[in-house]
């Protein structure tokens, strides 16, 4: 049993990471509320005092304000719909032996580790340029127009991205909820006569509620702030700027970090309501 001198100690010895972990947090925050009260053109005249709330009523009554919100939830939802229903298909498929499994598991769980830049890039030009791409190279081998991705589907091509860089993580976190069923269970309902159409909904699919739920927590927390592929990509426009594209026009292309940083507050009160609303699914089904 731990004593009143050993609690101490560990306090103690914990203190430098929690105050580093605290300020890390705290005083991006703390700066990101003090600007946003502000009016601070750094190009254009400075500082130029306080405003109050001018700049969240600015910033909420922007005609480009509840498109980006749609657009986030929009590319937030669709990857996740996406990962979830791929990645469970791909961990049953690697749960399965094979041969070459090891290497074949290396090259699915890869791209999680592909910078976003990165793979945008590779995407955009490899993949979907309406000249060079693959797919206009298969679409021409069809005998159908080859499709102006970046233009036409720009949202759909965003998500695509994105999806497949969150699908290695997806399947992983799946593929570990799999493997840890009991086998007994699926042997004895396999003994019994079920189909395996039924085996996967009432013993498999309830085994991976856990699962499911942390993919959707994690994944919604960092699609919430998704950029990278935006910027690389269509550059917000043809209706992909989300609410982070919005804030980084504001602070850098307009040059008003006043009105960006009311932006910032806007995404953690929108973040924060949706991670309220996730944790509480999560809890429910680790309850269970």
């Amino acid at each position: 049993m731990a004593t009143q001198h050993s609690r101490s100690a560990a306090r103690l010895m914990m203190a430098p990471a929690v105050i580093l972990l605290l300020g890390w947090m705290l005083v991006p925050l703390t700066m990101t509320l003090y600007f946003s009260f502000k009016k601070y053109l750094p190009l254009r005249g400075g500082d130029l005092g306080w405003v109050g709330f001018e700049n969240y009523v600015r910033f909420v009554t922007s005609s480009a304000f509840w498109p980006s919100i749609q657009t986030t939830l929009v590319i937030v939802g669709g990857v996740l719909i996406i990962t979830t229903v791929l990645g469970i298909l791909l961990a049953l498929l690697l749960d399965q032996p094979m041969w070459g499994q090891g290497p074949v598991r290396i090259l699915v769980i890869a791209p999680f580790f592909v910078m976003p830049t990165v793979s945008a890039l590779v995407w955009k030009n490899f993949f979907m340029d309406a000249n060079y791409g693959l797919f206009a190279h298969l679409w021409t081998f069809f005998g159908a127009q080859p499709v102006e991705w970046v233009s036409q589907a720009s949202l759909q091509s965003i998500i695509l991205i994105v999806s497949w860089q969150w699908l290695p993580f997806a399947t992983l976190i799946l593929l570990t909820a799999i493997q840890s069923l009991d086998s007994e269970q699926l042997e004895a309902a396999e003994m019994d006569g079920a189909p395996s159409l039924k085996r996967f909904w009432y013993i498999i699919l309830p085994h991976l509620s856990r699962a499911i739920s942390v993919v959707i927590l994690i994944q919604t927390i960092f699609l919430l702030g998704i950029f990278a592929e935006i910027f690389v990509t269509t550059g917000g426009a043809f209706g992909t700027k989300t609410l982070t594209y919005l804030i980084f026009q504001r602070v850098l292309e307009s040059q008003n970090v006043g009105l960006g940083s009311a932006g910032g507050v806007y995404a953690i009160i929108l973040a924060n309501i949706i991670a309220v609303f996730l944790m509480r699914i999560v809890g429910k089904n680790l309850d269970n």
